[in-house]
């Protein structure tokens, strides 16, 4: 499905925000695209990969938000080729399976930012619009460090694809070890 609402892209000025929002959550995608549009963004709207491409070939959009997860696709090779075909546009992925892991791997395909699911407008809002040079203040409840280290532990598993061999060895650990790690839940911030 795509949708585009607003003016068509030939007639944008530079004063207007084109938004583009990639989610297969129909319900959520098209809540947010209402509330962004009313926040003065010109939306466009998809629901995979391929019509979000093709949309933003034509919309070219300022900004984006991308869903993680797109049926059985990643959004990550959404924002990879929107950032290779419009440098300029400033792209938040959003995600329900958030972890440390697909956060870094999001900032490195060039998101600007990485918000949990359910994100309300407000939220997206500034990600999108705010322009960061220093950094944060610190959070109010940082993870621990036993939860930094599983976060560390699932990346270099995801990283080495899910080979519990191979990421021990990385790890230097013993692959028994990180069977029982693995195993279990990720603790508590």
């Amino acid at each position: 499905m795509v949708s585009q609402a607003g003016q068509p892209a030939g007639t944008a000025t530079g004063a207007e925000r084109r938004l583009l929002i990639i989610d297969d959550d129909a319900l959520f995608r098209e809540r947010l695209a209402r509330a962004m549009e009313r926040r003065g963004f010109q939306v466009a709207t998809a629901d995979a990969i391929a019509p979000a491409l093709e949309l933003a070939s034509s919309f070219a959009p300022d900004f984006a938000v991308v869903d993680l997860r797109l049926g059985q696709a990643s959004g990550l090779d959404l924002v990879t080729s929107l950032r290779r075909n419009r440098p300029d546009c400033r792209i938040v992925m959003l995600t329900g399976y958030g972890n440390f892991a697909s956060a870094v791997a999001a900032i490195k395909a060039g998101a600007v930012d990485y918000l949990p699911k359910p994100a309300d407008a407000d939220a997206v809002e500034a990600a999108l619009l705010e322009h960061r040079e220093a950094l944060p203040p610190p959070p109010e409840l940082p993870m621990t460090a036993d939860r930094v280290r599983w976060e560390h532990i699932q990346r270099v598993f995801e990283q080495c694809d899910r080979n519990v061999s191979e990421t021990a060895r990385r790890l230097r650990m013993h692959r028994r070890t990180l069977q029982r790690i693995l195993g279990k839940r990720a603790p508590h911030n």
